[in-house]
């Protein structure tokens, strides 16, 4: 089955359901899901979304927070252009319907969370992704022009090498033309052909054992975009989230957000004792980076499996006002948080590399945007300062849209696409081998490639990563394609670049922390 459209979205949260509206008035859209419109990252978002709102803050001090937090390795100039339009995307979220929390004043209620030196966090509640979803999924639904198509799996991006033509890596008219993707209703493998392409796909989380991440956060985009010859950059800056809840066998990890440290909770160890000052004068408040490998050392230096977040400070009216869902979880599991301290341990959380885009989302490869956390905008640098990710997908999803509008009229669709080509591949009975590769990939990324790593521990992730690639390429050759076994095969994928590049990367600077070298020396 062949489908031909203007504009193609791969993904639904708010990097997708943005571009989606902006361009719908102008073509035909196809959007879609990988499980439902609704269930994406964006909805499962606690903390907030940063803006520029009121005085004392000014457009400077964010840019200066984005690059201090990002260790100089921003892009200066995206960093610029996101906080410069921060105000005006807000404006347009809170027109679309999105309600955030205001004070008695009429004014908007703002947080301040780790990194930043003024309040500037805008949230409704502790659910402020799935209050942007819900105003978002709402005006998508409504647009005439605009077909979801729920529970796809995109397999893989249409470009030359499909039409048999060769293809190199830094092949100039490298273009996209679509997506295969497997309806998981039916088993059908569907040729989807578009004018443009935006990948909105989210992030990776799940390459590793313990992440916020939802379970279908498999890096398929990047790996997609990988498998098409993109250039993919700032990959090893995967950034761990300090505080998840510690509760061993849930997945994914429940997120406490970094709000609640803004409103005074303090990190203890297992004997009760505060420890952040030993590691920055902000304590609680210093950046992720910082603040999840103090925990990580206090844990090494006690043999424990998690620390202590004590949040018995904050008042209770202010603990069912701001964090009601952090509450309600927590007594779920016998915990109550203002007689209780909080067992908290990091989890992979955010990665700050992806498929590298320039200032209007558009990736190397022809006629393909990329937006969200799947995409490198250059934006973070090494570290993401808090709550600037959800500010990201506004503003490029915005930018590619305005783009991707000027010019898809000119973009013809490709000629002679084959449909899927599944002759000779049988169902797989074998799914022990898939679940079974996939916990090893798992392993082998949280115990050498997570927050504190080492020449050896790289070296010995790749060398267990190659054997599990190559028998994970044979099972794909042969197999009837299912989610599981495309699934594994873009974790593999995403697992090779983070190693390779935190291998390349020389130096110990943001996220990527490796005991070879010493810590963050200059930029060069």
């Amino acid at each position: 089955m062949q489908t031909k459209v203007d504009f193609l979205v791969i993904g639904t949260g708010i990097a997708g359901l943005i571009y989606a509206l902006k361009v719908a008035d102008h073509g035909s859209v196809c959007l879609l899901s990988k499980t439902s419109t609704d269930d994406t990252a964006t909805s499962q978002a606690q903390g907030g979304i940063a803006a520029v709102m009121y005085s004392p803050d000014n457009y400077e001090k964010h840019i200066a927070d984005t690059i201090r937090a990002g260790a100089g390795l921003n892009d200066e100039e995206i960093v610029r252009i996101t906080i410069c339009e921060s105000t005006e995307r807000i404006r347009e979220l809170i027109e679309w319907g999105t309600q955030f929390d205001k004070e008695k004043s009429g004014h908007y209620a703002l947080a301040k969370e780790g990194g930043h030196s003024e309040f500037r966090i805008l949230h409704h509640k502790d659910n402020t992704g799935f209050e942007i979803q819900r105003a978002l999924s709402e005006k998508v639904r409504q647009h005439p022009n605009i077909q979801i198509m729920e529970n796809h799996f995109s397999i893989d991006l249409i470009t030359q090498h499909h039409l048999h033509e060769p293809v190199t890596r830094d092949r100039p008219d490298l273009t996209c033309f679509g997506v295969y993707a497997l309806d998981k209703s039916t088993g059908e493998i569907k040729t989807i052909l578009s004018r443009v392409t935006m990948i909105a796909s989210g992030g990776l989380g799940n390459v590793y054992q313990t992440t916020t991440n939802p379970v279908f956060a498999t890096g398929d985009g990047i790996a997609m975009a990988y498998r098409a010859r993109a250039i993919i950059d700032h990959i090893e800056f995967v950034q761990f989230h300090p505080t998840s809840l510690y509760n061993p066998g849930e997945k994914p990890s429940f997120l406490i957000t970094e709000a609640m440290r803004g409103a005074g909770a303090i990190l203890k160890t297992k004997a009760g004792e505060a420890f952040m000052e030993k590691y920055d004068p902000r304590k609680e408040l210093a950046p992720r980076d910082i603040v999840a490998r103090a925990i990580d050392n206090e844990m090494k230096l006690s043999g424990s499996e998690y620390v202590y977040l004590d949040a018995r400070s904050i008042t209770r009216e202010e603990m069912l006002t701001h964090f009601p869902t952090i509450y309600a979880k927590c007594l779920s599991v016998g915990i109550d948080i203002t007689k209780d301290m909080i067992p908290v341990v990091p989890a992979a959380h955010y990665s700050c590399g992806g498929i590298k885009t320039d200032k209007n989302g558009l990736t190397s490869v022809k006629n393909l945007y990329a937006s969200g956390e799947v995409a490198c905008t250059g934006l973070h640098g090494a570290n993401r300062l808090a709550s600037n990710s959800l500010l990201e997908s506004a503003v490029f999803s915005h930018r590619a849209a305005q783009h991707a509008v000027s010019c898809f009229r000119e973009n013809g669709f490709a000629d002679a696409v084959p449909d899927w080509d599944a002759e000779g591949t049988v169902l797989n009975e074998e799914m022990i081998l898939i679940t079974q590769s996939k916990k090893e990939v798992q392993s082998i990324m949280s115990n050498y490639v997570g927050i504190v790593r080492s020449n050896l521990r790289l070296n010995r992730a790749l060398n267990r990563l190659k054997i599990i690639y190559n028998e994970t390429e044979d099972l794909y050759n042969k197999s009837v394609l299912t989610e599981e076994i495309c699934e594994l095969r873009n974790l593999i994928n995403v697992a090779y670049l983070i190693i390779k590049m935190a291998m390349n990367r020389k130096q110990s600077i943001g996220l990527h922390y490796n005991i070879d070298y010493p810590a963050n020396p200059p930029k060069t």
